[in-house]
Order: C-alpha cells, then sequence, then structure tokens
C-alpha cells in the first residue's frame, strides 16, 4: 500500500484496466507481475520487471521532469516518502511496518520523518489528555 497523489490512482486504474492485459496472456492469475517483464519464465508467462529496469526507469523520468531532483530520487527516498506520508495521515508504525514488510518496528521507525513540532505536539497533547483523566479522579 502506497499513498495515490496527484490523481496517480487514475493513471494505476488506467493501466490496469486498458494496458496491463497487453503484456501477458494471463495477467488475472494470482502472482501475475504488475509490472512484467518482456522475458518470460520457462512456463512462458511473464517475468517481473527487474530492480534495475525500475531504478532506470525512476532515474529517467527525474531528469526530465524533475531535473533538480535527479540524483536524489531513488526508490528508496520514495519508500521513506511514503513511510512518512502514511504515518502523518494517521496509519500507525504497526500498519507501516507491515506495508512496508519490516521484520522489526526500530527499522520502521526510521524510515518515518517528521517535523519536530509534530512530536511536540503529540507530546502536549497526551499531556493534555492525562491531566483531563486526573481531574475526573480527584473531582
Amino acid at each position: 500500500m502506497v499513498p495515490l497523489i496527484n490523481g496517480a490512482d487514475r493513471t494505476l486504474r488506467w493501466f490496469i484496466e486498458d494496458v496491463w492485459g497487453q503484456f501477458d496472456d494471463d495477467h488475472t492469475r494470482p502472482g501475475a507481475p504488475l509490472f512484467p517483464s518482456e522475458r518470460k519464465n520457462s512456463d512462458g508467462s511473464s517475468r517481473r520487471v527487474g530492480d534495475d529496469a525500475l531504478r532506470n526507469g525512476l532515474a529517467a523520468a527525474a531528469e526530465a521532469h524533475l531535473p533538480g531532483w535527479a540524483d536524489t530520487l531513488t526508490p528508496h527516498v520514495l519508500r521513506h516518502f511514503c513511510a512518512s506520508e502514511l504515518y502523518l495521515g494517521g496509519l500507525d508504525l504497526l500498519g507501516i511496518q507491515e506495508v512496508l514488510g519490516h521484520s522489526w518496528i526500530a527499522t520502521t521507525m526510521r524510515y518515518i520523518h517528521v517535523q519536530q513540532t509534530r512530536v511536540e505536539d503529540a507530546w502536549v497533547s497526551g499531556q493534555q489528555r492525562a491531566a483531563k483523566r486526573l481531574e475526573g479522579l480527584m473531582g
């Protein structure tokens, strides 16, 4: 699961409905690759596109459309961005851990980048909730 921003959901829907089936005769089979390679498995089904092809495609797209980010934008940077956006959108750490496929929550925590004020705001909010609960016990 990744956040789909700037109309990416419409583009993905178009790809799945109108394009995807043109790459593999059996694109509806369980495990069929979303991004198939032109290379085939021994049974004739499409292989998944390789990491290098995705990395090179991202680099070419960044160079063409985001030249200031061409040397910075990588799949790893996108994982960090998506993890941070999911967190800011309200998904808890355990959910993000599952999405990213991490074994250890500490790894997931390193992926999430939030502004220091968000941490401070959460601390203040927690303190206010605790104070309210104590008022109810003492009153």
